[in-house]
């Protein structure tokens, strides 16, 4: 079930705190908190990617140490009042300012403002944000316009729109979430991944051989 505006305050009035929903500071509570979403600030803090000489990014190569060291990654803070701007093409991430706590009966999925889109912004995050996730939620911005795009910490970019289930998650993303409490925008934690990689890697070595007895042998 969506979460309307009257479920939205009643969320966030639960008396128990592990049970309620948090997103704070709302610094406008009645222009944030619309019919079905709840706008989100940019926060202050963002991380870009440099250019490199690389032919390709493989997150996966586990013997990749610059990307184990975050060598392609900078970090730059702007305060409220200042701006940045996002140039056509390019792709940085930034954070909320809202620090976000999901009870373990919500979930949520963060959408660019119409409004920005229009210009050709895109601000995303994850597909979905987890029941039982905690921190800032980092936000994907990339400019697919013509002309650069200035960002002002604060304004509000995004938006979050949340759903009631039924019952609470047996298992929250706390448990097992890879991002845990961010306070800033956070790189991909893919290298936890490497594993899988691996074993797709032999499964495939498998079906190869498989195939290869599958053959019928011709004689001369």
């Amino acid at each position: 079930m969506t979460l309307l505006t009257e479920g939205i305050n009643a969320a966030m009035a639960r008396h128990k705190l592990n049970e309620r929903l948090i997103i704070s500071p709302l610094l406008d509570r009645e222009q944030q908190i619309g019919p079905g979403t709840v706008d989100l600030r940019l926060g202050t803090e963002f991380l870009e990617f440099n250019r490199s000489g690389r032919a390709i990014l493989d997150v996966l190569n586990a013997d990749d140490s610059a990307l184990r060291r975050g060598a392609y990654e900078r970090r730059t803070v702007v305060p409220l009042g200042g701006q940045l701007a996002l140039h056509p093409g390019q792709f940085i991430l930034g954070s909320t300012l809202e620090f976000v706590s999901m009870p373990s009966d919500i979930s949520g999925q963060v959408v660019s403002r119409s409004s920005w889109g229009r210009l050709g912004l895109l601000v995303a995050t994850a597909v979905v944000v987890q029941p039982g996730y905690k921190g800032v939620l980092t936000l994907e911005l990339v400019n697919t316009g013509g002309v650069p795009i200035v960002l002002r910490p604060g304004t509000r970019v995004a938006q979050i729109q949340l759903w009631q289930a039924d019952k609470a998650a047996s298992s929250s993303y706390a448990a097992h979430g890879k991002y845990q409490v961010p306070v800033g925008p956070e790189a991909a934690k893919l290298a936890g991944e490497r594993a899988e990689a691996s074993k797709l890697a032999d499964i495939g070595s498998f079906v190869a051989h498989l195939n290869e007895e599958a053959e019928p042998t011709h004689s001369t």
